[in-house]
């Protein structure tokens, strides 16, 4: 199963493509090859720059109080597993402390350092990276490949308590929701969202289906396209009837 996120405000988008960039991240720093660690470097500077938004910590300090103010009032229901829910709340404490802690703009530390601002400066300019242009950086890339993972991480470790903020938040926000099986006629899908005002949509398919939605939405309708995957022109897939799964998730 595949399954294709579509977020209705600018705050979940935001924690969506640093999942994404966090994701790569860790994929790139596994890999022992120089050039794995370089895209590793380069996704580094692309999560300073989201975080960098000026209300993201403010947002997830916000929501992480909400959510724990939600989950402390089910302490007692015996419809809900008491050891998981203290590990969540345990979890958000966590993250809403180490948050709480962090000094200046998410990425600060990257900011300061000059040596790291040469080479995003530089990495903006087309093949503007070779060793003639970074000779401290080729040298860098001709390091062990454990030296070179060990800096990666130390790079990346102020980012932790935003990353587990995000984590816990699109947690939440994901099983919010309940799949419901759907059907596509002609490869074209309009509901009425009524008054669900959903912050997440998420579309599940089977990986075998040839075809990829394309969603838009707003607080009164949704409307689901389902074009032909690959390259070439996006054509609708109206030769194809597609079943799938939809979920409204809100927090």
């Amino acid at each position: 199963m595949i399954h294709y996120e579509y977020p209705l405000s600018e705050r979940i988008r935001t924690l969506l493509r640093l999942e994404d960039l966090f994701d790569r991240f860790d994929a790139y720093a596994a890999s022992p090859d120089p050039h794995a660690h370089h895209a590793a470097l380069l996704t580094l500077f692309e999560m300073a720059e989201v975080a960098a938004r000026a209300d993201l910590k403010s947002d997830l300090l916000q929501e992480l109080d909400r959510q724990k103010a939600v989950l402390a009032a089910l302490r007692g229901n015996p419809h809900v597993q008491g050891a998981t829910l203290e590990q969540v709340l345990a979890a958000i404490e966590a993250a809403h402390q180490g948050m709480y802690q962090l000094p200046g703009k998410v990425g600060q530390h990257l900011r300061e350092d000059d040596w790291l601002m040469a080479i995003k400066q530089r990495a903006a300019i087309p093949g503007g990276m070779c060793e003639f242009d970074l000779p401290s950086y080729h040298y860098w890339l001709h390091q062990a490949a454990d030296v070179r993972v060990r800096q990666l991480q130390q790079w990346l470790a102020p980012f932790s308590s935003i990353r587990s903020a995000v984590g816990i938040v699109l947690g939440l926000l994901r099983d919010s929701g309940q799949p419901e099986l759907q059907h596509a006629k002609n490869g074209t899908y309009q509901r009425m969202l009524e008054s669900r005002n959903p912050q997440l949509i998420r579309v599940t398919l089977v990986d075998e289906l040839p075809c990829v939605p394309e969603m838009s939405a707003n607080k009164y309708m949704l409307n689901i396209r389902f074009v032909h995957a690959g390259p070439g022109a996006m054509r609708t897939c109206a030769d194809v009837s597609v079943d799938f799964d939809l979920t409204f998730c809100t927090l």
